[in-house]
């Protein structure tokens, strides 16, 4: 009896104390971090939701969308949600899955972090964000998901806008793509006073990265009361987005089409074509109106998150990396179309421009002949025929005479170089500006850049003079034993500038490196009024009541340092080409007595490839309006390849058959684009 009391003793002893420690405990939370508390109850009913805004349309010149919006539901999670729950949300997918009709195992590969060694499809974004596994979700699958939240946390479904690519492949390049925003991003930009929502896309190539901040619009703010599952209870605040501008850029889609075309049946008449590219621009202007690059491929393959397979293929060499616009990154020799660079440089170091040159088969550069093409002597010419007929050998004798007077192989303290610094004028050599990310640079050599690269690659070439080509000498023993005597030659003395260098400087073989665009700009400036300018796409920022933002320039860069009476010789001269030079074969039957074409033809050598096909050119000669450069790698000869597909872009703008008979024109008026179009406050375009 004794025992059971005492353990009653101790019992309520016991209970006493924690009565005691619990009014303790509450007297500590209500009283002492009552404030406290409160506060953070507070906020966990609260939760400020960023609403990402509409972005901006990227209209052609006419005012025809090339890039625009839809709505699609869009399923998304949030992972690091679902890494709190138990079997890290295993459960949660495996129910989304059978909603959505899908592998659980695809939904975990969607929000699995992009990384070395992670195959898409990946998340490459913020993983703080919630991360879209689905665009093409049914209402019924959504409703599913939206009324069943509490077996679903971490999942939302809601209608967002998804990029849609009316022209499919073309312009890819140059129009871009979107992809998430990465967490390293956010935070770089965290002391900007741009917000990013949980949805949040940035441009990644093209003009929807150049614009990105115009297009993207001004993000809008909900703070919602939620319960304790978070599901809304009530809105407390709400400010709305502002939609993106509106990109108007003066390409014209119809002149693109037809650039596409002709660049891909070009490929198809050349069977070892291995890329090709197609600039169109407003030679008043310097504005872009076609980009074209081939191979291509649409854009819309990175909505919705892009698979392993489809990834490599954009960056596979064997497919042509499509994802690379040859017209602004792609570097080659330009061959004879960089004549009128040459020509220009003799121009202003002297020689007469009426004078009488001779054009034999064969020149003697040093020590080494130097032909022309298939050894054939054309006699005494003019410059203008020089162009037309596209005489090497009168440039070789320029170039070599130009070297000996810099010093030939000494070199003197104070140097001309007069073709080198011409076709810097000529803006090779360094970037157009084009308002596109990426552009590439260009190559024009001369001493100071023999001796650098000499200065880079004299060990390796050291190495090989003594150890050879081992692994080349399997398959080919005399390639390996030119390569070995190359490597001796470049180690002892591969700083020299070498008059065989100058020489096939002069022509745009050897070491010259120019892009499409660049050949572009040159001739616009060339054939129109002597002024270089930076190349522009985008045209006016419209917001999206059809209020001006801005308009967009294109800048004169500098002028050519040729006079105007020479600007016109040299016009004259390639006016001729088409008709009575070497590209007479690819325009017969072309009506030149309604839109009379010139230009050059170029075809560049490249070791172990094709001959690269090149046709710089403008319309009409009297007073140009386009100009139109094509190239196409491996193409062989200018006149065979790139020549008819630069008449076919002509038929297309002008509304030419193959005959010369009429036909639906792509720009009916004959002339690019004066001004931009109209956007009213509907955001419908003026007619």
């Amino acid at each position: 009896m004794i025992r059971i009391r005492g353990r009653l003793v101790v019992l309520q002893v016991l209970v006493v104390s924690l009565l005691v420690l619990l009014s303790v405990r509450l007297w500590q939370v209500q009283v002492v971090r009552g404030k406290e508390f409160v506060t953070a109850a507070m906020e966990t009913r609260t939760r400020d939701v960023v609403v990402p805004a509409v972005r901006g349309q990227i209209l052609d010149s006419a005012g025809r969308p090339l890039v625009r919006n839809r709505t699609r539901l869009v399923v998304s999670v949030d992972r690091t949600s679902l890494n709190r729950m138990e079997g890290n949300g295993r459960s949660v997918l495996q129910r989304l899955a059978a909603v959505l009709d899908r592998r659980p195992a695809d939904l975990r590969e969607r929000i699995r972090a992009c990384g070395p060694g992670v195959a898409r499809p990946c998340w490459p974004g913020s993983p703080y964000q919630p991360i879209p596994i689905d665009d093409h979700v049914t209402t019924r699958e959504a409703l599913q998901i939206l009324e069943r939240q509490e077996e679903f946390p971490g999942v939302t479904a809601e209608v967002q806008a998804v990029r849609e690519y009316p022209g499919s492949t073309a312009g890819a390049q140059a129009l871009g793509y979107l992809q998430p925003i990465t967490q390293a991003e956010m935070e770089k930009r965290a002391g900007s006073r741009t917000v990013f929502s949980g949805v949040d896309l940035v441009g990644r190539d093209g003009l929807e990265s150049v614009y990105d901040g115009a297009l993207r619009g001004v993000p809008g703010l909900r703070r919602v009361q939620v319960d304790r599952l978070g599901k809304v209870i009530g809105v407390e605040r709400q400010v709305p987005p502002t939609s993106g501008d509106t990109l108007i850029t003066s390409i014209d889609a119809k002149v693109q089409g037809v650039a596409e075309k002709a660049l891909a049946e070009a490929m198809k008449s050349a069977p070892r074509a291995d890329g090709a590219a197609a600039v169109v621009l407003d030679v008043r202007t310097s504005r872009v109106i076609a980009l074209a690059s081939a191979p291509t491929y649409n854009p819309a393959i990175w909505t919705g998150g892009i698979s392993e397979k489809d990834y490599q293929r954009l960056l596979s060499g064997k497919a042509g990396k499509p994802l690379v616009s040859r017209a602004i990154k792609g570097e080659f020799a330009p061959g004879s179309t960089f004549k009128v660079s040459s020509v220009s440089a003799m121009l202003k170091d002297g020689y007469p421009l009426h004078g009488q040159y001779d054009c034999p088969g064969s020149f003697m550069v040093g020590s080494r002949p130097f032909n022309n093409f298939r050894g054939i002597g054309l006699g005494t010419m003019t410059l203008h025929t020089a162009l037309v007929k596209s005489c090497d050998t009168i440039f070789y004798r320029a170039a070599y005479e130009q070297w000996l007077r810099d010093g030939g192989l000494k070199g003197k303290a104070k140097i001309k170089e007069p073709m080198a610094n011409m076709a810097r004028s000529f803006g090779f050599g360094h970037p157009t500006g084009i308002d596109l990310p990426g552009e590439s640079a260009g190559r024009i050599p001369d001493r100071r850049w023999k001796k650098d690269l000499w200065a880079v690659t004299r060990a390796d070439n050291c190495k090989r003079a003594k150890s050879g080509y081992p692994e080349v000498a399997k398959g080919d023993p005399s390639r390996a034993a030119f390569l070995k005597q190359l490597a001796y030659e470049n180690c002892v003395e591969g700083y020299q500038w070498r008059p065989g260098d100058a020489a096939n400087f002069s022509i745009g073989q050897g070491d010259v490196l120019v892009t499409p665009l660049q050949l572009a700009a040159a001739y616009a400036a060339l054939v129109g009024d002597g002024k270089l300018r930076s190349p522009r796409l985008g045209w006016a920022l419209v917001r999206p009541d059809g209020s001006m933002v801005k308009e967009i320039k294109a800048p004169v860069v500098r002028r050519l340092p040729i006079s105007a009476t020479e600007r016109a010789y040299i016009k004259k001269a390639l006016s001729d080409v088409p008709s009575d030079g070497t590209a007479a074969g690819a325009f017969v039957g072309f009506p030149m007595d309604k839109v009379r074409i010139g230009g050059k033809t170029g075809t560049a050598e490249v070791y172990g490839k094709a001959d690269t096909s090149w046709f710089a050119s403008f319309a009409p000669t009297e007073r140009p309006r386009f100009v139109v450069v094509v190239m196409v790698s491996q193409g062989g000869m200018g006149a065979e390849t790139a020549a008819p597909a630069a008449r076919k872009i002509y038929e297309g703008i002008y509304g030419f058959t193959p005959t010369g008979g009429p036909a639906a024109a792509a720009l009916p008026a004959r002339r690019p684009a004066s001004e931009p179009p109209m956007i009213k406050r509907d955001g419908t375009v003026a007619r």
